[in-house]
């Protein structure tokens, strides 16, 4: 256990939803989620932001909130991001990972579920 006033292994973890649903039923996979976890990998790594101390970049399952997917979430903040294209990766990235700024437009509203 570590104590207060010790450094998190990773300043924040951004895990982005890549789950793949039968059936036809919604799902972060049909909107690129891929593609996006990818980009924002070598943005991460681009950037120098890649590593201990730093960011780390995750693959998730489901994150219950399929209804505005494709998504991602930041920790440990907690924020929630729903994007459209690689722009918006791009704009997390240098607004809320370098910069430590939520980018408001593409956070994702408390009532949005699956």
């Amino acid at each position: 256990m570590s104590s207060p006033d010790t450094k998190p292994y990773f300043q924040r973890h951004v895990f982005f939803c890549l789950n793949q649903r039968t059936e036809g039923q919604a799902c972060c996979a049909q909107h690129q989620a891929q593609v996006a976890f990818d980009h924002c990998k070598q943005r991460i790594k681009a950037l120098g932001l890649a590593g201990p101390g730093q960011v780390r970049v995750n693959k998730a399952g489901c994150l219950d909130r399929c209804a505005g997917g494709p998504v991602a979430v930041v920790y440990p903040e907690g924020v929630w991001y729903s994007y459209v294209d690689l722009q918006d990766i791009d704009d997390i990235v240098t607004s809320h990972l370098r910069d430590g700024q939520v980018v408001e437009r593409l956070r994702l509203g408390p009532e949005v579920g699956r």
